[in-house]
C-alpha cells in the first residue's frame, strides 16, 4: 500500500492525491502553503506528545495497581476454616 494514500482513506491513487494538492494550492496560494504545513506539523507533534503522555500515565497507574496487589498479604477470607475444638 502506498504511504501517501494510506494517510487519507478513500484516496486510492496518485492522481486523486495530485488533484487534492492542486486544489489546496489554488485555494490557499503558494505563500500560505508553508505556513499551513508548519501549523499541521506542530499540531501532529503536539497530538503525538499528548497521546504518549497519556499512555505513559495509564501504564504507570496500571503498574502501581499491580504492585499494590502483589504487595498485599493474602486475606483471611481466602484461607480454609479450621474446625473448632471444644
Amino acid at each position: 500500500m502506498n504511504t501517501f494514500t494510506a494517510i487519507i482513506p478513500g484516496v486510492t491513487g496518485g492522481w486523486e492525491l495530485l488533484l487534492i494538492l492542486a486544489l489546496v494550492l489554488i485555494l490557499f496560494g503558494p505563500r500560505r502553503l508553508p505556513e499551513i504545513a508548519e501549523a499541521m506539523g506542530k499540531s501532529i507533534r503536539k497530538f503525538k506528545s499528548a497521546t504518549s503522555d497519556v499512555s505513559k500515565d495509564v501504564k504507570r497507574e496500571l503498574d502501581d495497581v499491580a504492585n499494590e496487589l502483589k504487595d498485599e498479604k493474602p486475606s483471611e477470607a481466602g484461607k480454609p476454616e479450621e474446625p473448632k475444638q471444644d
